[in-house]
């Protein structure tokens, strides 16, 4: 349309401007989308709210598990030794009964057996709760399980580097080391 024409048809009102103005015809096909579109996003922000839900309880429930789980791991390390000093204090009660028995007698052969005694039960308790001695002498020297504090020639070539002699004992605890063993090894 020329521009001549144009100003033409707005004078009589005839202007046509490719807008259809009746909802029924196919032009107006993208306003029913819209209503449609705007059900979807309300459908998918309803989802999305229901999602930020889980995860809040979700978190909140992770958060919850994590303190309980650090309050019963600090609960079992104050106690941990419970048992151990439980079954001690049997050794306790006899090393007072003894000393009470050194002051009121004076026998030191009688005191001798009572205290050998005592360091039975000592050993006893401790191996029922896993505690284990290492067999060192006459043993190759291990650096996974010894210390050596020094060597010494030895006049039998089977005696190098071997176990001479234990300075300080080692133990395990349940197979695992929890003490090394100190070693006098030979050259």
């Amino acid at each position: 349309m020329e521009e001549k024409e144009f100003n033409q048809d707005l004078d009589t009102g005839t202007a046509d401007f490719g807008i259809n103005a009746d909802e029924n015809a196919a032009g107006t096909t993208h306003l029913n989308d819209s209503l449609e579109d705007e059900s979807a996003i309300e459908k998918l922000n309803a989802e999305l709210q229901d999602q930020k839900d889980k995860y809040l309880r979700l978190f909140a429930e992770f958060d919850n598990y994590r303190r309980r789980t650090a309050k019963e791991n600090i609960e079992m390390r104050q106690t941990a030794g419970k048992e151990i000093i439980v079954s001690l204090l049997d050794v306790l009660d006899d090393c007072e009964r003894a000393e009470k028995q050194l002051e009121t007698s004076g026998d030191v052969q009688q005191f001798a057996e009572g205290a050998l005694l005592i360091f039975n039960k000592l050993k006893k308790a401790l191996e029922s709760k896993g505690l284990k001695q290492m067999d060192n002498v006459n043993t190759d020297f291990d650096v996974e399980k010894h210390e050596a504090i020094t060597e010494i020639p030895v006049p039998e070539k089977n005696k190098k580097g071997k176990v001479i002699d234990e300075i300080q004992k080692g133990y395990y605890l349940n197979d695992k080391i929890i003490r090394f063993a100190k070693v006098v090894v030979g050259k």
